[in-house]
């Protein structure tokens, strides 16, 4: 008997073994997407999550080969998108509704929030005096030209209770803000919370941050947005990036040193110690990971209208697809 049940387990490892390696059943390579991404603004810690996770192989397990660009702001990155030379882009959310909201581009959807609130503030240092909104009565702010944080400045003066008439407003490149704070050609600064330790290392003073969410409550910060067409065409490959994105997203803001290296080693102009330090302090408005809110939305389209940055009719689901991180 034990000799017919050896024969017999033989008999059906044989059996077994020839379906397994069937032509039927060979798994054909799998060819990866090629995409391309655009960061929000150069290469800087906000934008270290893209390139974590393409370093971390989750794109890769994903079957995406992502091509990485520098981007240099809304309009460039949304004219790049627009152009079919990118699929996906970094861009900062409420600046991207008014362009929207005006018509100039339409052919884009938010699909995960990278800021789960906007990050424009009043930045000064310590010594000018100014401690609120109301004691920028009659200085001179720096913006960067063309910014969201210049776009948004009436919005956010009007409802802190500030006539933007009376204050002088002075649009340079982004690049030269810190240093003209830290020379004190200027009073303060329209800018992004990211660049706090930077403006503090350049002026060697305390820093003084007046939050634009303070009185704007329901902005977002930098989202990711998709072609709107690709969307349509291909939902699971814009479902695999998001994913993946944001794994990258949740490993940076836990590891920030490592993700700080990991985009110095691919992008040498990147300075490891500013971006730890952006990491850092977007870390607790990155939570919860990804999360668009469509009440939120509409509430911010509100804020945009009422100031009159947009016409009335956008609506949240021509700015955003809710369905890619679901609550």
């Amino acid at each position: 008997m034990s000799r017919i049940a050896r024969g017999l387990a033989a008999l059906a490892l044989i059996v077994t073994a020839g379906a397994c390696s069937g032509p039927d059943e060979v798994k054909k390579p799998v060819v990866p997407d090629k995409v391309t991404y655009v960061t929000g603004f150069g290469a800087l810690g906000r934008d270290a999550f893209i390139w974590v996770a393409v370093e971390k192989g989750y794109f890769r397990d994903a079957g995406l080969d992502v091509s990485i660009e520098k981007g240099a702001g809304n309009v460039q990155n949304l004219t790049v998108l627009k152009a079919g030379k990118a699929q996906f882009a970094a861009m900062d959310f409420s600046g991207g509704e008014v362009l929207a909201g005006l018509d100039r581009f339409t052919e884009w959807r938010a699909v995960a929030a990278i800021h789960q609130q906007t990050l424009v503030s009043i930045m000064t240092t310590s010594g000018t005096g100014i401690t609120k909104p109301a004691d920028l009565k009659g200085k001179k702010i720096a913006t960067g030209k063309g910014s969201v944080s210049e776009l948004l400045f009436p919005a956010f003066a009007a409802k802190a209770g500030l006539d933007p008439k009376t204050v002088k407003m002075m649009p340079v490149q982004a690049t030269a803000l810190n240093q003209l704070m830290a020379k004190g050609s200027v009073d303060a600064l329209s800018t992004f919370l990211l660049s706090r330790n930077a403006l503090q290392t350049a002026a060697g003073k305390e820093v003084v941050v007046m939050p634009y969410s303070d009185y704007l409550k329901n902005l977002y910060g930098n989202v990711i947005i998709a072609q709107s067409a690709l969307i349509t065409s291909r939902r699971d490959l814009v479902k695999r990036f998001t994913d993946a994105a944001l794994e990258g997203l949740r490993y940076t803001l836990d590891n920030p040193q490592e993700a700080a290296e990991i985009m110095n080693r691919i992008e040498p102009s990147s300075a490891i110690p500013a971006a730890v330090a952006e990491i850092n302090t977007m870390k607790p408005f990155s939570v919860p990971l990804g999360r668009l809110d469509p009440r939120r939305v509409a509430a911010g389209i509100e804020e945009l209208t009422a100031a009159g940055l947009i016409k009335p009719g956008l609506t949240p689901e021509k700015v955003a697809d809710f369905s890619f991180v679901p609550a």
